[in-house]
């Protein structure tokens, strides 16, 4: 770790891509510390439950030492998928299934996060740190926050998602429109407040498909659901369409135009979320992007390649890019950061272009006329 030797290291964003380097390099001595825009550890993390693959999240994790505190806290079961049509209708159900199909194992955002944050060294993390400026500042950069805060690095990594505000500085090359958006909204104690699709989830996920657009709801370890439904758009639907996300009313009406045909089964869905809905129109980078590597800056996870969710990458890639990161950063066979920089971005680009081939297809193909035959074909093919 010649190259890394003495050198303080930020890294700016602590999601799991960010978290999972900072305790691979402080497993070996480096200086880290990680800015969090979010004010404190106990803050609720949004989103769907996570399935770690083996060749990626888990392969990280297990080069973190933490896969014994992963065995206590992923959630058995909730890997088991069932797939109906737009009426409720199963039509794939791998609920009985020894052990579920795939060995991707599930776990919740909020446990994975805390698994890594008490992994970390006291006071790794700066909370409340949400990142507005880069600058030169002798042979250092400078961070300003919005608190009114700066620090300094010798090296910083940009792990701050899809908007990244870093990202810019390394390359002007934005993102394209996939052609699909998305809605997510949240159901508290789904028991009770959705209990139809409660029971149809049995604790796993549901895939529900029909008139090019997909409805896709998982189960949380606390008892709520989240779910996510999606159809194509224009790239200017979110403005145009006049709806304000935080008034139910006005999103269980969209979800009932555009959606005319479904059963009423996942009007639930709608009726009983939390008042406040996501709008998530979906990017990807340029499968061919390239950019020269700088000295001292450089990003993972969907700061550097961000790409539709449809294939279920998103947390894995950005933990193997933690993994391939720091053994690169770690390595005694680069002479300097520039170096070591330049031979992860290299070898990120290529494995990120090739998985946002195959995500953006299966977006393609869950979101055609044969969706729900095209997505019951892929699952029997990898039974």
């Amino acid at each position: 770790m010649k190259a890394i030797k003495n050198k303080n290291i930020a890294i700016v964003g602590g999601g799991p891509g960010g978290l999972t380097l900072a305790r691979l390099l402080q497993m070996n001595g480096p200086t880290v510390k990680v800015y969090e825009r979010d004010a404190n550890k106990d803050k609720r993390v949004q989103g769907a439950t996570l399935d770690l693959h083996e060749e990626s999240g888990l392969k990280a994790l297990e080069v973190a030492g933490l896969m014994e505190a992963f065995n206590a806290n992923y959630r058995p079961g909730a890997d088991r998928l069932r797939v109906t049509d737009k009426s409720g209708t199963i039509v794939l159900d791998e609920h009985g299934a020894e052990g579920g199909s795939y060995n991707r194992p599930e776990i919740d955002r909020g446990p994975l996060r805390k698994i890594l944050l008490e992994s970390l060294q006291p006071d790794t993390v700066v909370w409340d740190s949400q990142f507005v400026s880069l600058s030169e500042h002798d042979d250092t950069i400078k961070l300003g926050f919005k608190n009114g805060t700066v620090a300094y690095a010798d090296i910083v990594i940009a792990a701050d998602g899809a908007n990244s505000k870093i990202r810019p500085y390394i390359t002007p090359i934005k993102p394209f429109y996939a052609g699909i958006s998305v809605i997510e909204g949240a159901v508290y104690n789904s028991e009770a407040n959705s209990p139809q699709i409660h029971q149809l989830l049995n604790g796993g996920k549901i895939f529900a498909m029909g008139d090019e657009k997909t409805l896709i709801v998982s189960s949380k370890g606390d008892g709520s659901l989240v779910f996510y439904a999606g159809l194509k758009t224009a790239e200017t639907w979110l403005q145009d369409s006049g709806i304000d996300f935080k008034n139910k009313a006005e999103v269980f009406a969209w979800f009932k135009q555009e959606f005319t045909g479904w059963s009423n089964i996942w009007d639930e869905l709608f009726v009983n979320a939390e008042p406040v809905f996501i709008p998530r129109p979906q990017y990807c980078m340029p499968l061919d992007q390239t950019w020269d590597a700088l000295p001292n800056l450089t990003m993972l996870g969907d700061a550097a390649h961000l790409m539709p969710p449809y294939a279920g990458e998103g947390v894995n890639m950005a933990m193997l890019d933690a993994l391939e990161l720091a053994g690169c950063l770690l390595n005694d066979d680069y002479a300097n950061v520039h170096d070591a920089i330049a031979a992860y971005e290299k070898q990120m680009r290529a494995r990120a272009s090739e998985t946002a081939v195959v995500t953006l297809e299966q977006t393609k193909s869950l979101h055609s006329a044969d969706g729900l035959k095209n997505l019951v074909a892929m699952f029997r093919l990898e039974e």
